[in-house]
């Protein structure tokens, strides 16, 4: 049995535009200042700061996913699960790095406000749009 859609929550919403500014944001500083980290972490700078300006420019682009996700959660939600593994392998990815004394645990500072902040929103939005769909027979219904 099918029922009608319903909408997410404005808070969804509203969390994702905070992502997607805050991704833009974070980007752009890596892009535009890349030793910025790791002078702050008294980490030794690289000797190819473009491969963090790489990783910065994939952040931004993440940002941009995640304002067009903000339109409608729900049926954006791969964008949202692509956001939130990319949340979970990061820090697991930190952690390896940690425990091979590849980065001092200031630079892990860095995965409070990347990464753990978001889960627990990205997390509420996949679990509504599961609900959602299971609810409606289809995720992506106008």
């Amino acid at each position: 049995m099918t029922t009608t859609r319903t909408h997410p929550p404005g808070w969804a919403r509203w969390w994702l535009r905070a992502a997607g500014v805050y991704n833009l944001a974070w980007g752009a500083t890596v892009i535009a200042v890349p030793h910025l980290l790791f002078d702050l972490c008294g980490i030794p700078r690289l000797n190819y700061p473009e491969i963090w300006q790489c990783v910065g420019m994939i952040v931004g682009v993440y940002g941009v996913g995640y304002l067009a996700a903000a339109a409608d959660p729900w049926r954006h939600w791969p964008i949202v699960l692509v956001g939130l593994l990319g949340k979970v392998f990061g820090p697991i990815g930190f952690a390896a790095a940690l425990a091979k004394g590849t980065f001092p645990p200031a630079f892990g500072l860095t995965i409070l406000t990347n990464d753990l902040l978001w889960w627990v929103p990205f997390a509420l939005i996949l679990w509504g749009a599961f609900r959602n769909h299971r609810r409606t027979g289809a995720a992506t219904d106008a």
